[in-house]
């Protein structure tokens, strides 16, 4: 069934889902990875398309930025449309001189500084993190297709302009490699509904190094973490 935000129909998605932020990056993905791909979502222009990769059923739909976007989406994915995999592949700022433009992060878990836990009522503070099979499948498909990754924490963030300016700092000291603002949300509504997600990330810009790509470089040329991703669909 449809829901408020999402016109497809219960089937239209496969079981793996990938979620790029920006929709247009779902749609170079469908037109340039996808066979036979069908626009299954268009409300408020959040693209999401079902084709095969390699024979395999796989759906790609974009998320929108921060938590509360991704953490809309994937619940219904999750919840509405039977959808048992979400892999978020996204940009990220680099925190770590472990990390470097276009490098790609398997993000094995996600700090935050979001309330969004608060709606569980626990008694203490929950650790957002990816799916170990996802994760490990992820690491293997990258090896085989002579891709560096590294592996590591992130911080999913609610703030993009942040009033300090140095607060980046005190993550980096905790061997955080990376900021973006999604991660945490979507491990978080997988744990919940008892589903599997992963995050899998393209260093854009640093806070280290005075580097960065453009907008349409983040659209089309972050292909590593695309393949990556794609290996990920089930049978």
């Amino acid at each position: 069934m449809a829901t408020v935000h999402n016109q497809a129909c219960r089937g239209d998605f496969a079981k793996t889902v990938l979620m790029p932020g920006d929709p247009l990056r779902a749609k170079f993905i469908a037109e340039s990875f996808l066979e036979n791909a069908v626009q299954v979502n268009n409300v408020r222009g959040m693209l999401g398309y079902t084709g095969t990769y390699k024979g395999k059923k796989i759906s790609v739909m974009g998320s929108g930025m921060g938590m509360p976007s991704i953490g809309i989406y994937s619940y219904e994915l999750f919840s509405e449309y039977d959808v048992e995999n979400i892999v978020r592949i996204g940009s990220c700022g680099g925190y770590s001189d472990k990390v470097h433009i276009r490098d790609v992060i398997l993000a094995q878990g996600a700090c935050t500084n979001s309330n969004f836990a608060s709606q569980y009522e626990l008694n203490g503070t929950f650790a957002p993190i990816a799916d170990f099979g996802l994760l490990l499948k992820a690491r293997e498909a990258a090896d085989s297709l002579s891709i560096r990754t590294v592996v590591g924490n992130v911080f999913s963030s609610d703030v993009f302009y942040s009033a300090d300016g140095d607060a980046w700092k005190k993550w980096a000291a905790m061997g955080v490699l990376a900021v973006e603002m999604e991660a945490a949300a979507l491990y978080m509504n997988a744990a919940k509904l008892d589903k599997k997600a992963l995050c899998v990330l393209t260093v854009s810009d640093h806070f280290v190094h005075p580097e960065i790509t453009t907008s349409e470089e983040r659209e089309k040329t972050f292909t590593d973490m695309m393949k990556i991703a794609l290996e990920l669909a089930e049978e």
